[in-house]
């Protein structure tokens, strides 16, 4: 079955700002649970100048104690990739995430992007997709995901506070 989360977001700041701060998110003593990112490959196109980069997020396993009684879900870390390709000519970035941890069993995806916001070129839109679904756990497909669902849009909420909180400190006040 699956479960989603959508998300739309506008920061009140320009773009070069917002990317910058999302760049320099993690790890933060703001959010504990994501302890390590790794960029794996950096490359710049020199005919687009779109920089690609693939990054590996090590978080800490966040799934509740009794449901790692489970084998497979006992776990210290989760690896996350996530692949990017920033177009400043064009003022995007789209990423492309996913988990690397319990394959066999879940699959995690989001796809976001950051862009110049049409109603104010000082400001960036956040759009972000993501989907959670779980087979192989028999009876605890349905009790994993609704737990995804929770993380997912706490997960959310949580980032978008940090990011606001990165750019007013990064930035001050907000363009209006």
């Amino acid at each position: 079955m699956g479960v989603t989360v959508d998300v739309q977001q506008v920061y009140r700041y320009p773009f070069e700002q917002v990317v910058a701060s999302y760049l320099r998110k993690y790890p933060s003593p703001m959010e504990k649970h994501v302890t390590a990112i790794k960029t794996m490959e950096e490359k710049t196109d020199l005919s687009t100048g779109i920089i690609y980069r693939r990054r590996i997020a090590t978080c800490q396993n966040i799934i509740p104690e009794i449901l790692r009684k489970v084998s497979v879900l006992k776990v210290s870390d989760i690896y996350l990739e996530e692949e990017s390709w920033l177009n400043m000519q064009e003022r995007n970035m789209v990423m492309k995430s996913h988990c690397l941890t319990w394959t066999q069993y879940a699959s995690l995806s989001e796809e976001s992007v950051f862009r110049e916001s049409l109603e104010n070129p000082n400001w960036t839109e956040f759009v972000q997709k993501g989907r959670i679904s779980v087979t192989g756990a028999g009876l605890l497909n349905c009790v994993l995901e609704a737990f995804a669902q929770t993380f997912l849009n706490q997960g959310v909420k949580k980032g978008i506070r940090i990011m606001e909180m990165l750019l007013q400190e990064q930035c001050g006040c907000p363009f209006s």
